[in-house]
């Protein structure tokens, strides 16, 4: 009797775990036949790969023309480099058995700054033989030619590493390469998953006592946070101070229990030096942290040395706005990981000179940086905290007797403690300019020049054509005020759809081109219900950037000249060419304030107001005196004439019943446009007789108040009006409005009505807004954010004397509304962007980057009239 036999599944392969760092330069290497392609094409995007058979498809049609090999691997290189200056990983299929072909490769990852990673398909001569036998295209390979690739591999092997490849992944047999997964891996400087909050701590140098003050003050108990914060340190902990084993004890203890992260300073990397047994300079202070850590016991050297052998060069953390460093970094070095990178990170960058006191002088990376991520750093001590340009330098040199700097973020307060005694005596003194001076570089052309596309938060991005750029431009270059003093500008108003609703008079006397009952339906259908009728004042559009005094002007916007604020038109000229009657204007608007209370109120030291600037012809003397009254004058001349003429050729018998009663219409609407215009005009003498009729208060420190509620917005603007209403010729004046309920019939009558009393006496008419800022439609989309209505007879203003004839009339009825209602829409949210910027204390070229662009679209080819 025989025993049966159970036949045993073969042994599986070991399961190979592959890492490779998501934004790397991954080279396939092996001999042709190895199975390349294949690998490629089971573990990344075909996006993702660069094959050189079909770079040489590419120059050659041919995808195994040898001779197209140099101009196929240009192709290739070409692209890899693309891909890796924006951040994508890349896969070269190729054979890369050569150490020439690799070298460029590993050079074309160093130049951008990504890992280098091999993976060495290492088959066997037959695998690959038999591989290539079954391709037609390849079936008549040499057997030489696979003998030759595998022996330049084997030679190779043992190199890759020294030749640059931080990772080498070797596969020797078919299943090994079949069951190999690769798996992505974050890099470690990528923490953007954590969103914070913050508190982002400057330069320690061993002041441990001021660290723990510090910590305190932030809300931090025994290291740990009740809210959760996490704490950030940008290096230099060690040297110089009286306390270093006391800082690293505290740090590396938040950092190992989760409360803290922290990047290496200079300081740390010479100190770990040294530690690791280097041979260093014990200068700039290392002397002193030897000496502390002496006192130590051995396992706490041990952790300190593992603990700066752990640190990574910087963080870019909350979903890519935040960066922090040490040194500071420029924007293409972000994510990146290289020896370079780190070097930057680490000590910045020197333009080569030393100073007076023999140190070298820094390039100032800041005032070039455009970046959108904030870069806090900190290395060279500074004075006083100042943003430049998305940057901010937290070292205030607490051991030289300065401060300890922290900064919180998102909510981007600064908060400091005193040092408690000069520690270190700097070779430097610490009051010295820094450089880029207060603001870094203010504005460049760079920012504004050619075609551009600004991302705003409520309308995605927003073009802008060259052509507009360059108007814009000279506009900005030639008239505008300080563009400092600039930061924001209101958008145009498209006016309600055409109406067909008749005059009261009948037929005979016109129709509406513009009528509520219009304004209102849009709104009902756009799904919102309540809306805010304001009068509509005829005066020019003005913005007012009013400070509380000269040292906020300074401080915030960084004027050094001494104005308090600035007065502006719509495309942002001084409304007044004499600064001091600015300045004059200024400071009754500021008595107003002060005596309404908003700014305590508000908890700000500046405010940004839209209104309108009263009488019309401050503004638009030129306009009246060539447009308007040209106009006027000439009927007065031609028509009164032709009419008596008419008059007495018919008491003659002769018959002008039709041409007579067209003259006399036509005279008649002479006269009323001529009315209609000066309505709006009278003389002025400095202040005297002037007036500003804000609607809109737009924002104060740290605050965008574009959101607020209209209602909310018109009662403090009418405590501002009141409050300048004891002088004898105030000069604020209210705004008028009523509130319309847009699914209400009697609601909807009442705001009719309202608006042809207002236009009856004189008025020009109305904006209807949403009550709540920032409406959207019931699919999402922004709605108009206001619809002017105006009144018939400041339209012959607009469309001439003779307008609301029916014909005339009729013919205007069909104007196209389309692009001037895509052009305030464009220009609100370009509105709403410069104001979060500005809110959120961006510097200046960010802030200006949607002002400009609001310019620039005034360029845009639209009816002046709508």
């Amino acid at each position: 009797m025989t025993t049966p036999t159970t036949d045993r599944p073969a042994a599986r392969p070991a399961h190979r775990v592959l890492p490779v760092t998501d934004l790397s330069l991954v080279v396939l290497v092996g001999a042709t036949g190895s199975g390349k392609s294949t690998f490629a094409r089971k573990h990344f995007k075909p996006t993702e790969i660069l094959s050189s058979d079909y770079c040489r498809g590419l120059v050659a049609d041919d995808e195994n023309d040898q001779g197209a090999s140099k101009d196929a691997f240009e192709v290739l290189h070409y692209i890899a480099g693309k891909r890796l200056a924006a951040g994508r990983l890349t896969v070269v299929d190729a054979t890369s058995v050569q150490k020439e072909s690799r070298r460029e490769l590993v050079r074309l990852a160093r130049e951008h700054d990504v890992l280098p990673i091999a993976i060495v398909l290492d088959m066997p001569e037959s695998v690959c033989a038999e591989r290539n036998a079954a391709r037609p295209d390849r079936a008549g390979l040499p057997r030489r030619v696979i003998q030759r690739h595998r022996s330049e591999l084997r030679r190779s092997l043992r190199g890759l590493e020294r030749e640059g490849f931080r990772k080498v992944h070797v596969l020797r047999t078919v299943e090994e390469a079949e069951s190999a997964e690769v798996v992505l891996e974050k890099r470690f400087n990528d923490l953007t998953h954590l969103t914070g909050p913050f508190d982002i701590v400057g330069d320690i140098h061993g002041c441990s006592s001021e660290l723990e003050t510090l910590l305190a003050k932030l809300g931090y108990e025994d290291g740990v946070h009740p809210a959760g914060r996490t704490a950030v340190f940008v290096g230099d902990l060690v040297d110089r101070g009286p306390d270093s084993p006391g800082v690293l004890r505290r740090v590396m203890g938040m950092v190992k229990s989760g409360n803290a992260l922290c990047v290496p300073g200079n300081h740390e990397n010479k100190l770990g030096r040294y530690l690791k047994g280097s041979k260093v300079q014990q200068t700039h202070g290392l002397a002193e942290t030897v000496e502390q850590l002496s006192r130590e016991s051995d396992e706490f050297v041990k952790e300190v040395r593992e603990f700066i052998a752990g640190l990574v060069s910087h963080y870019v953390l909350d979903g890519g706005k935040l960066v922090v460093c040490h040194a500071g970094l420029p924007e293409k070095y972000h994510g990146r990981t290289s020896g370079r990178v780190r070097s930057h990170a680490l000590y910045g960058e020197t333009t080569g000179e030393t100073d007076e006191f023999g140190l070298p002088v820094r390039y100032p990376w800041a005032e070039d940086y455009r970046g959108k991520a904030v870069v806090v750093y900190g290395h060279t001590p500074v004075p006083d905290t100042t943003w430049i340009n998305n940057t901010i330098c937290l070292d205030t040199g607490a051991v030289f007797g300065g401060r300890m700097t922290a900064l919180r973020w998102p909510e981007r307060e600064l908060v400091d403690v005193p040092a408690e005694k000069v520690w270190y005596e700097p070779v430097k003194p610490l009051a010295a300019a820094v450089p880029g001076g207060h603001d870094g570089r203010p504005l460049d052309l760079a920012d504004v020049h050619g075609r551009r596309v600004v991302e705003t938060r409520h309308l995605g991005n927003v073009g802008v054509r060259e052509e507009n750029a360059a108007a814009a431009l000279e506009v900005m270059s030639r008239f505008a005020v300080d563009p400092r003093l600039v930061p924001y500008l209101p958008p145009t108003m498209a006016p309600t759809a055409a109406s067909q609703e008749e005059a009261r008079g009948g037929a005979a006397d016109g129709g509406f081109l513009e009528h509520p009952a219009e304004a209102f339906a849009q709104y009902r259908a756009d799904g919102i219900g309540r809306v805010v009728c304001e009068e509509k004042h005829m005066g020019s559009r003005a913005t007012v950037l009013l400070c509380r005094d000269a040292e906020t002007a300074r401080a915030r916007f960084g004027v050094e000249d001494g104005p308090t604020g600035s007065l502006y038109t719509r495309t942002g000229r001084p409304f007044f060419p004499d600064p001091e009657l600015t300045e004059e204007f200024l400071a009754r608007l500021r008595t107003a304030v002060d005596r309404a209370g908003l700014w305590e109120e508000l908890g700000t030291d500046w405010l940004l107001f839209d209104g309108e600037l009263l009488p019309w012809s401050l503004k638009s003397t030129g306009l009246l005196r060539n447009q308007y009254a040209a106009v006027g004058a000439a009927s007065r001349a031609v028509l009164p004439d032709a009419v008596a003429a008419l008059e007495a050729a018919a008491a003659r018998g002769v018959d002008t019943g039709a041409l007579l009663e067209r003259q006399r219409g036509r005279a008649a609407d002479a006269a009323a446009f001529t009315e209609a215009y000066r309505r709006y005009c009278w003389s002025t003498d400095r202040l005297d007789g002037v007036r500003f009729a804000p609607f809109q208060l737009l924002a104060a420190a740290g605050r965008s108040l574009a959101a607020v509620p209209h209602d909310e917005q018109l009662a403090w603007l009418d405590r501002l009006a009141d409050a300048d209403g004891g002088t004898d010729a105030p000069l604020l004046r209210r705004t008028r409005r009523v509130y319309v309920d847009t699914g209400d019939e009697e609601s909807v009558r009442a705001g009719t009505e309202w608006w042809l009393e207002l236009t009856a006496a004189g008025g020009e008419g109305m904006v209807v807004k949403p009550l709540q800022a920032y409406a959207r439609d019931g699919k999402g989309r922004l709605v108009q954010p206001g619809v002017k209505v105006r009144g018939r007879e400041y339209l012959r203003i607009v469309y001439g004397p003779e307008y609301a004839r029916p014909e005339q009339l009729e013919r205007l009825r069909h104007r196209f509304l389309g692009h001037k209602r895509s052009l305030a829409l464009r220009e609100y949210a370009l509105g709403l962007e410069a104001l979060d910027r500005l809110a959120a204390g961006e510097p200046l070229w960010r802030v200006h980057e949607p002002v400009f662009a609001v310019l620039a679209l005034e360029s845009e080819p639209v009816d002046p009239r709508l």
